[in-house]
C-alpha cells in the first residue's frame, strides 16, 4: 500500500494546479492498513484558472493507470452533514438483517450504480476479500494421540497469542515479557507446520499429525448502523449534474434490481439531509405566505389587498432562478436559502405603494385609481433606494471571490437576480394588481349587499327563504 500510495502522490504532484499532497496509509473508514488517505492543497484560487471539480476531472483519468488500487477524490466541504468516512462526499447506506444477503445486493447495487452517467467515483466500504486461515481438526487422530481441544488453543495461543509470561523489575521501571514466534512467521500459514502440542505424556506432536489449514475469506470489518449490518456505497456527481437527479438516479436504480423489502436502502450525511430539507421545504414556504398574509391582513384590515403584496414574489423567484442558470450555479440549499429571504426583501415595494394608496384613498377620499397613481410616483424614490441597498449589499456575496466564495455565491446570485426581475416588473404590475383587487373587492361588496337586501325583503313579506 505504501509503495502504491507513494506512486499516486507522484502522479498528483505534477499537475500544475497543485501546490501540496501529504498521504499515509490507514486512516480509511474502517482503520485498515490496505487503505490511504491523502491531503491535497490546491493553488490560491486567484493563480490558477480550473476549479476544484475540473482539478479533479484531470487527475481522474491519469489516477486510472494506476492498477491495483483505486483512487477517489473530493472537494472539501465547507459544510458536511454526518455520514461515515468514505471515499466519496454523497453516502448511500444498505442495511439488513443477514450479512450474506446485504453483501450479495450491496455488491449488485454497486455494480448498477457503476452503470449510471450521474454519478462517478463509486466505492463502498464492504472489504470481504480478507484472507482467512481456518484450522480443522481431525478429532480422532487427537483423541487417539491424547491431545484435546484445550491443548491446542493453549499452543496457538503461546504462538500467536502475546501471552504474558513474565515481569521483569528494575530500579525504575517494570518490563511485561511476551511469549510469541517470530515475526517473520506471522504473516504465512505455512508457520503453523512448525507448531509443536505437548500431549498429556510430554510428547511434543506437530499440528500437522492431526490437523490441516484451509485458506478462506473473511471481511476485514463489519460496520454496523443502529443494531443490524450496514454497507455503505460513497459516491460523487458528474460535472453538470445536480444532486436532486444523483438521488433520483439511484432509487430508480434499486427498483430496477429488484432489491427485497429486507434489504433497504437510505441515504446519509449530505445527500439525507438534502433530502429532508426538501421533504418538508413547500410547507415551510407555504406556512411563510400565510403568516405574511395574516400581518399584512390585520395590518390593512383587508382580505384582498394582501393578496396584491404577495403578487411581487413570483417574479422575484423566476428572476433568482433564471440568474442561477445564467450563471451556471445550481439550485443548492444556499440558493433556496437565498429564495426565502426574497420573500422578506421583494414584498417591501407593495408594502409602500400599497399603503400609501389606501392612506390616500381613506384620508382624501380619492378614487382607486388616482391613489395608486399618486402612490407610485411619491413611493418610486424610496423603492429605488430601498432596492438599491439590498441589491449593493448582496453584490459582494454574487462578485466574491476567494476562500469559501463557491458557498456564498448562490446566495448572492438570487438575491440579486432576484430583485432586479421583480424590480422592473412590479413597479408596473403592482399598480394594475391593485386596480384589479379593488374592482373585484366592490363587486364582492355589491353582492353581498345584494343578497342582504333580498334577505331583508323576504324578511318584511313573511318568508325566510331566498331564491
Amino acid at each position: 500500500m505504501e509503495g502504491k500510495l507513494k506512486r499516486i502522490i507522484n502522479i498528483i504532484k505534477e499537475d500544475k494546479d497543485v501546490e501540496h499532497v501529504m498521504g499515509f496509509t490507514g486512516g480509511g473508514g474502517g482503520s485498515t492498513t490496505n487503505t490511504g488517505r491523502m491531503f491535497i492543497s490546491l493553488r490560491p484560487f486567484e493563480l490558477r484558472k480550473a476549479t476544484a471539480q475540473e482539478v479533479i476531472k484531470r487527475l481522474r483519468s491519469k489516477l486510472g493507470t494506476v492498477a491495483g488500487a483505486s483512487t477517489f477524490l473530493q472537494a472539501v466541504q465547507d459544510i458536511r452533514v454526518g455520514g461515515r468516512i468514505g471515499g466519496a462526499l454523497y453516502q448511500y447506506t444498505l442495511l439488513g438483517e443477514s450479512s450474506a444477503e446485504l453483501n450479495l445486493w450491496a455488491q449488485k447495487m454497486r455494480l448498477k450504480m457503476l452503470t449510471l452517467p450521474q454519478i462517478v467515483d463509486v466505492n463502498s466500504d464492504l472489504q470481504d476479500q480478507g484472507k482467512e486461515v481456518t484450522l480443522v481438526i481431525d478429532r480422532t487422530s487427537a483423541s487417539r494421540l491424547g491431545i484435546t481441544p484445550q491443548l491446542i488453543d493453549s499452543a496457538l495461543y503461546d504462538a500467536f497469542g502475546q501471552r504474558q509470561v513474565s515481569v521483569t523489575y528494575t530500579a525504575l521501571n517494570q518490563y511485561h515479557v511476551v511469549m510469541e514466534v517470530s515475526p517473520e512467521h506471522w504473516q504465512h500459514a505455512e508457520a503453523l507446520n512448525d507448531i509443536y502440542v505437548f500431549s498429556p505424556t510430554g510428547n511434543r506432536v506437530p499440528l500437522g499429525a492431526f490437523a490441516h489449514y484451509e485458506h478462506t475469506l473473511s471481511p476485514l470489518a463489519i460496520n454496523h448502523q443502529g443494531q443490524f449490518p450496514a454497507i455503505t456505497l460513497s459516491f460523487n456527481l458528474s460535472i453538470g449534474t445536480a444532486l436532486g437527479e444523483g438521488v433520483a438516479a439511484i432509487e430508480r436504480a434499486a427498483v430496477d434490481i429488484g432489491m427485497p423489502p429486507s434489504v433497504r436502502g437510505q441515504f446519509a450525511g449530505t445527500a439525507q439531509a438534502f433530502k429532508a430539507s426538501l421533504a418538508n421545504e413547500p410547507l415551510l414556504i407555504l406556512a411563510a405566505l400565510i403568516t405574511v398574509y395574516i400581518v399584512l391582513g390585520i395590518l390593512y384590515e383587508s382580505f384582498i389587498h394582501p393578496i396584491t403584496i404577495l403578487s411581487t414574489l413570483p417574479s422575484a423567484g423566476v428572476g433568482a432562478v433564471a440568474a442561477l442558470y445564467i450563471f451556471s450555479t445550481e439550485l443548492s440549499i444556499i440558493a433556496i436559502i437565498g429564495i426565502i429571504l426574497l420573500i422578506g426583501i421583494v414584498k417591501k415595494n407593495g408594502i409602500m405603494m400599497v399603503d400609501f394608496a389606501l392612506d390616500t384613498e381613506r384620508r382624501f377620499g380619492k378614487s382607486t385609481k388616482d391613489a395608486v397613481h399618486e402612490a407610485c410616483l411619491l413611493r418610486f424614490r424610496p423603492i429605488m433606494m430601498t432596492t438599491m441597498a439590498a441589491l449593493l449589499g448582496a453584490l459582494p456575496l454574487a462578485l466574491g471571490s476567494g476562500v469559501g466564495s463557491e458557498l456564498r455565491r448562490p446566495l448572492g446570485i438570487t438575491i440579486v437576480g432576484g430583485l432586479i426581475f421583480s424590480q422592473m416588473l412590479t413597479l408596473y404590475t403592482t399598480p394594475v394588481i391593485y386596480l384589479y383587487m379593488d374592482r373585484f373587492r366592490l363587486g364582492a361588496l355589491k353582492i353581498r349587499n345584494r343578497i342582504n337586501r333580498r334577505i331583508k325583503r323576504g324578511k318584511e313579506a313573511g318568508r325566510y327563504d331566498v331564491e
